[in-house]
């Protein structure tokens, strides 16, 4: 365990924890004492990245749970509260596609299934720690937005609409809680090589192929590393960044000069102001 840690005994609940970035973040942060709460719809997932984190010291709970049903999430939450005590830190990390292709040939269900993961998911997981957070007067709030919250994504309609308001989402409750001391942020993690890459080489020609070539040059590359997402959440999570909420930061923004300012203004939001240098 990292000595002195700023995150040591603190309870942080991670969605999408059983793969991916959010094992990925899970694992970093129960390195540094946290106690973790691990949430995903996969046993066998949440039974290996709990075993990885007891053999190497720290302490996580594997909650089975679908986060489109709040009475799930509520359960999860109940359980993880009695483990680690309130919820100080949420991350959430979950995502899925829904349908991908043109939106003229969509599955209607499937469309709304993305919305409801992605977005509706992420406000279950809010709503249920914000009271405690409230109570507190403390909490940090990270949600994960990929491609398409700062800008369309042909053929990922139902994707990018939920990463689109997931920024809003952040930026409209960083204002509802601000007063009480709670920060909400949202973080892309940049182009990563996860089980969603294998599903868009998996729709082929419904991707398009621009999507289609960028998924098989991510699965040979990995995509962004381990360490620049680490350490952009280990920011947002941190007494580092409690004057910064309601912001939209990339691993690939100059996003260090924030620690000590925020003076860019909406460079850092949904309408963030992009160059092309």
């Amino acid at each position: 365990m990292a000595e002195a840690s700023e995150f040591l005994d603190q309870a942080v609940l991670i969605s999408g924890a059983g793969r991916g970035i959010g094992k990925r973040l899970a694992l970093a942060f129960a390195a540094e004492g946290a106690r973790i709460g691990l949430l995903a719809r996969s046993r066998a997932e949440l039974d290996l990245a709990q075993l990885e984190i007891s053999h190497m010291g720290g302490q996580a709970l594997a909650l089975l749970c679908d986060v489109r049903d709040y009475a799930q999430v509520e359960a999860a939450l109940e359980r993880f509260r009695a483990f680690a005590g309130p919820v100080r830190i949420l991350i959430c990390a979950h995502g899925a596609f829904g349908w991908i292709g043109p939106l003229a040939a969509c599955e209607p269900q499937a469309w709304m299934d993305g919305i409801a993961t992605n977005l509706g998911g992420a406000m279950h997981l809010c709503r249920a720690v914000l009271p405690d957070m409230l109570e507190a007067r403390a909490g940090k709030i990270v949600l994960l937005a990929g491609p398409g919250a700062a800008s369309p994504r042909r053929n990922f309609s139902s994707y990018s609409a939920a990463q689109a308001a997931l920024a809003r989402l952040a930026e409209t409750l960083a204002e509802e809680v601000r007063e009480a001391n709670i920060q909400v942020n949202c973080m892309n993690p940049g182009p990563t090589y996860t089980s969603m890459t294998d599903d868009i080489i998996a729709a082929g020609e419904r991707a398009g192929a621009e999507e289609l070539e960028a998924a098989l040059r991510l699965q040979s590359s990995g995509g962004a590393t381990p360490e620049e997402q680490i350490e952009l959440a280990r920011f947002l999570c941190s007494p580092r960044s409690n004057h910064l909420s309601g912001m939209l930061i990339s691993v690939s923004d100059k996003w260090r000069k924030l620690e000590h300012s925020r003076s860019q203004g909406a460079m850092f939001t949904l309408r963030r102001i992009l160059h092309s240098s």
